[in-house]
């Protein structure tokens, strides 16, 4: 593995030089936001050539995809908190919807695909079956009983993460108008989600 530059610092591996990589990119939106950074931005922060990025990044929208799902895991453990407070399957669905719309336009990172008008990265990211797993995870975690609302398997449960991540997506991607408050899109997702998790 080349490792010309790093600022004197080479990485020991390939998901090392990945990770500084990133972090360099992070540091340029931080500092000089999304509209400004370049991948010569990123590859001046990180110490090295342009080319040695390519070698990592086939090009800056993955950089910036990559910038984004690392953002993911901190995310995902304020949506369990907030989820914890649920007291029932239909309502951790229903609040997993509404935290998920409202929180992460605001993201600093996360939101960054949105934002530069890449959905397609984003969109890829999370309706993956490794996002839906991911996403299971943080149902199986809300103490309700997901049993009692008839999800009684991996799969359904990673179904029911699958159903609602498409569901946030659709309300990010293409807002309503004029756009729902946290309660009438709370109310619209009980309408038609809750029904299905009732026992």
């Amino acid at each position: 593995m080349g490792h010309h530059g790093w600022q004197g610092n080479p990485p020991g591996t390939e998901d090392e030089a990945r990770r500084r990589i990133v972090e360099a990119a992070t540091a340029c939106l931080d500092r000089a936001g999304l509209a400004k950074t370049s991948l010569s931005d990123v590859a001046a922060e990180a110490g090295v050539t342009r080319q040695t990025v390519y070698r990592y990044f086939p090009g800056l929208k993955d950089i910036l995809r990559a910038v984004a799902l690392a953002g993911v895991e901190e995310f995902a453990g304020r949506m369990a908190r907030h989820l914890a407070a649920s007291g029932s399957a239909a309502e951790a669905a229903v609040e997993s919807v509404v935290f998920a719309v409202r929180a992460i336009p605001g993201e600093p990172h996360m939101g960054l695909l949105l934002q530069a008008g890449e959905a397609d990265y984003f969109t890829d990211g999370v309706l993956s079956p490794l996002a839906f797993s991911f996403g299971a995870g943080i149902l199986r975690n809300v103490p309700v009983d997901w049993a009692a609302a008839g999800i009684t398997t991996e799969a359904e449960l990673q179904g029911l993460a699958e159903v609602l991540m498409r569901l946030f997506l659709s309300f990010l991607q293409y807002p309503s108008t004029p756009p729902h408050t946290d309660d009438e899109l709370r109310a619209l997702v009980r309408r038609w989600i809750g029904p299905a998790l009732r026992s």
